[in-house]
C-alpha cells in the first residue's frame, strides 16, 4: 500500500529540512578542517608537537566524509518522495 499525498508531502518536508540541516553541518565542517589546519601550521612553526592536531584534522575529515554520504542518502530519499506516484 502506498502513501498518502499528506504523509508524502510532510515526509519531503522533513527530508528538505534534514538536507538543510546537513548542508549547513557540512559547510561548518569545512571550516573546522580549516582552522584546524590553520593551527596546525601555527604549532608547527612554532616548534611544538602537532601530531594530536594533525589528527584531529584527519578525524574531522573522515567525518566530513561521513556527513557527505548522509547527505546523499538524503538526497537519494528526496528523488524517491519526489518521484512517487
Amino acid at each position: 500500500m502506498g502513501m498518502s499525498p499528506t504523509e508524502r508531502t510532510a515526509q519531503l518536508r522533513q527530508e528538505r529540512r534534514h538536507l538543510s540541516k546537513a548542508d549547513t553541518d557540512i559547510e561548518e565542517g569545512l571550516l573546522r578542517i580549516r582552522y584546524q589546519e590553520i593551527r596546525v601550521q601555527e604549532l608547527q612553526s612554532g616548534g611544538y608537537d602537532s601530531r594530536q592536531a594533525e589528527r584531529l584534522v584527519e578525524l574531522l575529515k573522515q567525518t566530513l566524509v561521513e556527513w557527505e554520504r548522509h547527505r546523499t542518502l538524503i538526497l537519494q530519499r528526496l528523488n524517491h518522495l519526489e518521484n512517487v506516484a
